[in-house]
C-alpha cells in the first residue's frame, strides 16, 4: 500500500551517513536529494519539487501543489559508504509491504517518465558539458554510458540480466528497459524477486533516482545554464 502521511504531509525517509544525509520520497520514485544535515537534505528535496513535477506531468499523474509544503519523516535509516559516496543505498522497512496493482502501475509509469525526461535532456544537451568547480565531471556521452551501465546492474537486483547496452544501440536500450519494467510490474508481496536483490519499490526508486540525478546534472552543466 502507499505510505500514508500524517496531517496531509508528504511521507519521506532519511538515510543518515557520516558525511551526507539523503531525504527520499516514498511515493514519488526518483524524488530524493541529499545534504550535509537532515535539515539541508529536506530543504534540497523541497527545492527540487518543481523539477520533479515535470516527471509527474510526463507520467500523466497529478502533482499536488502542496506536495513540498510539509514532510513527515516516517523512517530514519543508518547510511553506509554508498550514502557518503553520493547515492541512496539503504532499503527502508516500508518497501517490504505488498504492492497493490494500482500502485505498481503508478510506480512503473513514473519510472518510464524518468527515462523519457532523461532522453529529452540528452537530446538537448551538448556533447561537452561545463566542468565542475574542481574541473571534473563526465561529458554527455560518458554520462549516458554510466547510466546505462548502472541500469544493467540494477536490473540484476530484480532478476533481469542484460549486457550493458552501447549508447548507440537503441534496440538494446529498449529491450533492457522493457524487461526491467516487466520485472517491476510483476505481482509482488514485498520480498525481493531475486536472492540478495531489491524489493520492487526500492528498485523503482533507485532506478528513477539515478536517471533523474544525472538528467538534472546534465541540465545544470549545460553551457548557458546557471546551476
Amino acid at each position: 500500500m502507499t505510505t500514508r502521511p500524517r496531517g496531509g504531509s508528504t511521507p519521506i525517509y532519511l538515510e543518515l551517513g557520516q558525511k551526507r544525509v539523503f531525504a527520499c520520497s516514498f511515493d514519488w520514485p526518483g524524488w530524493g536529494r541529499s545534504g550535509r544535515t537532515e535539515e539541508l537534505a529536506i530543504e534540497a528535496l523541497a527545492s527540487y519539487a518543481p523539477r520533479y513535477a515535470v516527471v509527474a506531468e510526463q507520467a500523466g499523474i497529478r502533482w499536488p501543489a502542496t506536495v513540498a509544503d510539509a514532510f513527515d519523516v516516517v523512517e530514519r535509516l543508518p547510511g553506509n559508504m554508498t550514502t557518503d559516496f553520493g547515492a541512496p543505498g539503504q532499503v527502508p522497512e516500508a518497501d517490504s509491504q505488498r504492492l497493490a496493482a494500482a500502485e505498481t502501475k503508478r510506480l512503473t509509469a513514473l519510472v518510464e517518465a524518468s527515462w523519457a525526461v532523461f532522453d529529452q535532456v540528452v537530446a538537448k544537451s551538448p556533447a561537452q558539458l561545463r566542468k565542475g568547480p574542481r574541473g571534473g565531471g563526465r561529458d554527455r556521452d560518458k554520462m549516458v554510458a554510466h547510466v546505462l551501465a548502472a541500469e544493467a546492474a540494477y536490473a540484476r537486483k530484480v532478476g533481469v540480466r542484460h549486457p550493458e547496452p552501447d549508447i548507440t544501440d537503441a534496440d538494446a536500450i529498449a529491450a533492457l528497459r522493457a524487461d526491467l519494467l516487466g520485472a517491476l510490474r510483476a505481482p509482488s508481496d514485498g520480498t525481493p524477486p531475486e536472492a540478495k536483490g531489491w524489493p520492487v519499490r526500492y528498485a523503482a526508486r533507485r532506478v528513477a533516482w539515478h536517471v533523474l540525478d544525472h538528467a538534472w546534472e546534465m541540465q545544470d552543466r549545460s553551457p548557458g545554464r546557471t546551476a
